[in-house]
């Protein structure tokens, strides 16, 4: 599945809202106009030569602005309500935030589930929550990026699904949030509330003229109120029209990415198997009984109301189809029983993999000016599905400690403390100045325990340490952004305290940067529509990954990637003359490519990270920064397909 050909279908069916938003906007202020005038003119008895001439003076006009001003108004409300990104469409829903460290079984393989589909895709851990009152099967996932998203399921989908359909669920959610459907349900959200305020305010007038004691004054009151009451509700119909038409066709696609992700269609198979049976035992199988289960029905994995299930206002396909679709033919429903707890226990550890530890190179980091001095590093070979499986979250427990992990995924303070003991530096006289910032900024204890993580975090791999951080992230973004500025800023003046940047600080600050920065949860404009309109950023980012993966030959990885960059004008840059500054600036305008450009640019640099058909961990550490930087997937895939193109 092409992710960026997705995102871009998403980008174009959010224009197509707007211009569908506005069209229903122009027949709402149309209808009011009309019926208005019908209903001010029967109800005066004013009569003028052509009728319009007896209305008051401004009528339309202002009968127009109160009507823009009501839909706009609550348009941007809602849209306005939601900025905060997932967390508060959870909450709208009631789900509890799933505390990282949790030591509920259950819930302990929901979060383990996720990582791992985080860590394989290249983007932060999303926060992850469940809906305890709901025994039925159903997901969603909601943000405006993949830097502030959640992914949410319910009681039952715990309790009734395999770790393997439990997976494909997550799967299909991972979709929406790769593809750019996230924010684009987002939008259909305020669109639709905008279109209901019509509705709202007619129930309002109405109201008002019921309790009026002047009855001359109450009728037209309440009659007014009824036409808009009807009005409004013409607007919601098409808006679920166009809330449905968006919603079903994104479903499919999300089913048959959860295929590609998990590569076994019995995943989400399953779920929606056992969704099917769940209908015809008990009703919808999917359904969520909480009062804004309609508002947010587009979002989830499947119906979350009856009325949503199937007809014109269906959000999602039928599940005969969709199951359909996966497997190639008819296939039956099969029993969901919620499992006795102990026996889902059970089936959740035996189902718990033992992951090999990746096998990074240790080695020297080299500073801005001498990116290769001291030697090349080894030629160790990591898995060349550096996004895949292998880079699993298990070696970090393995090498962190578990309880280590688990304080810093559970309580904000340990995690930033951890984030910090990555940045100190092995040598002791550097080291012990930042040490020293560390207490003049956070106190003595606070640095004490910055030099105990430290002592732990040597254990990790130098390539594993991104994985850390995103692992982390959940945790992170529960920061308040004045906080999140202080934790960037130390974060900085520990990089520069000893008058340079290393290749791994300023991976690790880009990835914090983008993460947890004032624009981490912002769109991005789409700026350019070809690489070759930014040849000289490109040819820099990819000078440093060639420079890092062979520092003997790296013009050798620099023409295998801008072989796959044709028509692009850009010379490599020197290791020497690499700034790490100007690569983050680089990075910066290369994230605003129009979202089919970044696929051959994340190819080129593949290319140059995995030359001869292997890496090493500062090449591939690039490469999933360059993807954190794009905003874009690091799917298993994309390492593949770079590893055959360049094999021997």
């Amino acid at each position: 599945m092409n992710f960026f050909e997705q995102q871009e279908l998403a980008r174009r069916a959010s224009t197509r809202l707007i211009v569908l938003f506005c069209l229903a906007v122009v027949a709402v202020v149309v209808a009011v106009n009309a019926i208005g005038a019908f209903l001010y003119l029967s109800l005066t008895g004013s009569h003028g030569a052509l009728g319009a001439a007896a209305l008051p003076r401004g009528f339309f006009a202002t009968n127009t602005v109160i009507v823009l001003a009501l839909i706009g108004g609550g348009t941007w409300w809602e849209l306005n309500r939601l900025a905060a990104g997932g967390e508060v469409v959870a909450q709208m829903v009631g789900a509890r935030a799933i505390d990282p460290g949790t030591r509920d079984l259950l819930e302990r393989r929901l979060v383990n589930v996720v990582e791992e589909m985080a860590l394989a895709s290249g983007v932060p851990v999303p926060r992850v929550y469940v809906l305890d009152d709901a025994a039925t099967i159903n997901a969603f996932a909601a943000g405006h990026s993949i830097n502030d998203a959640v992914v949410a399921v319910t009681r039952g989908a715990l309790t009734r699904l395999t770790r393997d359909e439990l997976q494909g669920v997550i799967g299909h959610e991972f979709s929406h949030i790769l593809n750019g459907d996230m924010r684009l349900n987002l939008r259909l959200i305020g669109v639709l509330f905008g279109l209901l305020m019509v509705s709202m305010f007619g129930r309002f007038l109405m109201e008002i003229g019921r309790g009026s004691r002047d009855s001359r004054g109450a009728a037209p009151l309440a009659v007014a109120g009824l036409a808009l009451w009807i009005i409004g509700y013409i607007g919601v119909f098409f808006g679920r029209l166009i809330k449905a038409g968006v919603s079903r066709q994104r479903e499919f696609l999300a089913d048959a990415a959860s295929v590609q992700f998990t590569r076994n269609p019995d995943g989400i198979g399953g779920a929606l198997r056992k969704i099917g049976w769940l209908s015809q035992q008990q009703g919808l199988g999917s359904e969520i009984g909480h009062p804004n289960a309609e508002t947010l029905s587009h979002l989830f994995l499947g119906a979350a109301r009856r009325s949503f299930a199937s007809g014109l206002f269906a959000t999602h396909p039928p599940l005969e189809e969709r199951v359909r679709r996966i497997y190639g033919r008819a296939v039956d429903f099969v029993p969901a029983p919620e499992q006795p707890l102990a026996l889902a226990l059970a089936a959740a550890d035996r189902a718990e993999p033992e992951a090999a530890p990746i096998d990074y190179p240790g080695g020297f980091v080299s500073p801005v000016a001498a990116l290769v001095a001291g030697g090349a590093p080894r030629a160790d070979k990591v898995p060349k599905a550096i996004g895949g499986a292998s880079a699993d979250a298990a070696p970090l427990a393995q090498r962190l400690e578990e309880p280590l992990l688990a304080a810093a995924q559970a309580d904000v303070g340990a995690a930033q403390l951890l984030v910090l003991a990555l940045l100190i530096d092995k040598d002791r006289a550097i080291g012990d100045g930042q040490r020293r910032v560390l207490a003049e900024a956070l106190g003595a204890p606070a640095a004490q325990t910055v030099d105990e993580y430290h002592a732990r975090v040597q254990r990790l791999p130098p390539g594993a340490r991104l994985l850390l951080v995103d692992r982390l992230m959940p945790t992170l973004r529960k920061l308040p952004a004045a906080a999140a500025q202080r934790l960037l800023a130390l974060a900085h003046t520990l990089i520069v305290a000893d008058g340079r940047v290393t290749l791994a600080e300023f991976l690790l600050f880009t990835v914090l940067k983008h993460r947890l920065g004032p624009d981490a949860h912002k769109p991005t404009p789409a700026r350019f529509r070809h690489v070759a309109e930014l040849g000289a950023d490109a040819a820099l980012v990819l000078s440093l990954v060639a420079s890092v993966r062979l520092p003997e030959a790296p013009e050798r990885a620099f023409n295998a990637a801008m072989l796959l960059l044709p028509g692009v004008e850009g010379e490599r840059v020197p290791a020497d003359a690499i700034a790490l500054d100007a690569v983050g600036a680089a990075l910066a305008r290369l994230n605003q490519l129009a979202p089919l450009a970044k696929p051959a640019f994340i190819k080129a640099a593949a290319a140059a990270a995995f030359v001869d058909g292997e890496t090493n961990w500062k090449a591939a550490s690039c490469l999933r920064t360059i993807c954190a930087a794009l905003d874009s997937p690091l799917p298993p895939q994309l390492s593949k397909q770079a590893a055959e193109a360049v094999a021997v």
